[in-house]
């Protein structure tokens, strides 16, 4: 189930948005049932351990669905990189671009491959890999 938090996030949203927000929402609660979700930052993220791992956000090209360690997933679509850390994206503008094959193998590679994001502060910038 939905975070109440997250859920009001997605509620606030226009239509086509919030479709695609409780998409995302369903399909990351299914992918990463072990995870800790809430809004950080003013958008909904889920966390592994207290580090980030997905989150999403409306932007100006759309909805943006990031992975904090996407850029080492290896993955085509997730093209949308981060400059200074190893973050990625891809942005949706309807609920039909979503593809849930792609968003469960990332899911699962999130999972398997992770920057240490939380303590990323103590380390002065410098990230270094958990997984």
């Amino acid at each position: 189930m939905t975070n109440p938090e997250i859920q009001a996030y997605n509620d606030g949203q226009e239509t086509v948005d919030r479709e695609i927000c409780n998409v995302l929402a369903i399909a990351i609660d299914n992918g990463l049932p072990d995870s800790e979700s809430k809004i950080w930052h003013g958008h909904p993220v889920w966390f592994l351990d207290e580090n980030p791992i997905v989150g999403y956000s409306k932007q100006k090209k759309g909805l943006r669905l990031m992975f904090w360690s996407g850029a080492s997933f290896e993955e085509e679509k997730l093209d949308i990189r981060g400059e200074k850390f190893k973050d990625a994206s891809i942005f949706y503008t309807s609920v039909e671009e979503i593809h849930a094959e792609d968003i469960a193998r990332w899911l699962e590679k999130s999972k398997e491959i992770q920057w240490d994001y939380k303590n990323i502060v103590k380390r002065k910038g410098r990230l270094e890999r958990l997984k």
